[in-house]
């Protein structure tokens, strides 16, 4: 199985969350490649304190302190993030979950992206969505990057609960909906694990090599 990249339509829209519940609905891996910023602790430790399986979190491949957008991370680092050297360090656990670093089009140096790093990786995407004033926009426009960029997108999980247009999404974009995340709720492990049942079947089609 390929692994599962999950991505959303910008900063802050629940891809952690999502990848949680993903990771347990799958009994999978969780792998973070880039994280940036980590004063309050790291995405794959938030994560690992909410698995029934915790032990299944992977190191990055990159833990820069600086937070914000990976390729002005690392600049102060005085690294450059490239998209073969993190092909060539993706775990051969499976099934995996990768955790990317905002959208689609962040930036991992001054030439390649998130979508590049998905497509070198050979993963199936999930894009997460969460419902503001202003996220159809957002959402259509990251399934437009999806088809220009041929990447293939198993579907949506939505988070956040603002009027009741997921349906148009779905129908404008072309791509399924997986899921709903309830907003507002304590993020524990029993959110999680009850989340993830609640999405396992959805995630089966694609869990057999067959996304959309």
């Amino acid at each position: 199985m390929q692994p599962i990249f999950i991505t959303g339509i910008g900063t802050g829209v629940g891809k952690t969350l999502v990848s949680a519940i993903v990771t347990e609905a799958i009994g999978g891996w969780y792998w973070k490649p880039v994280q940036a910023g980590f004063d309050e602790g790291t995405d794959a430790e938030w994560v690992g304190e909410r698995l029934s399986r915790p032990g299944r979190i992977l190191s990055e491949a990159y833990k820069l302190h600086m937070p914000a957008s990976p390729h002005i991370a690392a600049r102060e680092e005085g690294i450059r993030i490239g998209v073969h050297d993190l092909a060539a360090r993706l775990p051969d656990k499976r099934p995996l979950v990768v955790e990317g670093a905002g959208g689609l089009l962040v930036p991992l140096n001054d030439a390649e992206f998130m979508a590049d790093l998905a497509l070198a990786l050979d993963a199936t995407v999930i894009l997460v969505s969460r419902n503001y004033l202003g996220s159809i926009n957002h959402s259509l426009l990251t399934a437009e990057v999806c088809r220009a960029r041929g990447l293939r997108v198993a579907g949506w999980i939505f988070n956040d609960q603002y009027l009741d247009y997921e349906e148009e999404i779905v129908g404008w974009s072309g791509y399924p909906r997986l899921g709903a995340i309830p907003f507002g709720k304590p993020a524990d492990g029993e959110f999680v694990r009850r989340q993830a049942e609640g999405i396992r079947p959805n995630l089966r089609t694609f869990m057999q090599g067959k996304p959309e």
